[in-house]
């Protein structure tokens, strides 16, 4: 009789040992998250301020770039007015930028109109396949 109850307390003993194991594991496991967060939240500050300055880089060479497409235009109707008067040749380069502002409008709504609804159609329809599939097993 004694020796069953030297058995127990080894199985208790061993029992607490493995629940202790167990509430370290999931302590040190939280612990690793977090710090896996905080990395990941530092990680992705540095790359908002890389993103920002980038996006304000780019937004200054679009005003480069337009700038740019003015002196074009100026010197477009220049080299018209060499031709036709200085109000024709002003008039005509202006109705070239027109169409090709009205071309550039027709390609960007065409590619609006492939991105609306923002729907992820695939992943839905594979969502739906999964949900067909499961159900298709379950009755069998």
């Amino acid at each position: 009789m004694n020796g069953s109850h030297n058995s127990s307390s080894t199985v208790l003993a061993e029992q607490s040992s493995v629940g202790e194991l167990v509430a370290q594991a999931s302590q040190q496991l939280s612990q690793l998250v977090r710090q896996e967060m905080r990395l990941a939240q530092v990680e992705l500050v540095g790359k908002a301020k890389l993103a920002g300055i980038g996006a304000g880089l780019f937004g200054g060479a679009g005003l480069i770039a337009f700038v740019a497409l003015q002196v074009l235009a100026a010197a477009a109707v220049a080299a018209l007015s060499l031709v036709w008067v200085v109000w024709a040749a002003a008039l005509i380069a202006a109705a070239g930028l027109l169409v090709v502002a009205g071309i550039v409008a027709l390609v960007a709504k065409s590619e609006m109109s492939r991105a609306f609804p923002p729907v992820p159609q695939t992943a839905i329809e594979s969502v739906k396949a999964d949900v067909d599939m499961l159900t298709e097993r379950a009755h069998r």
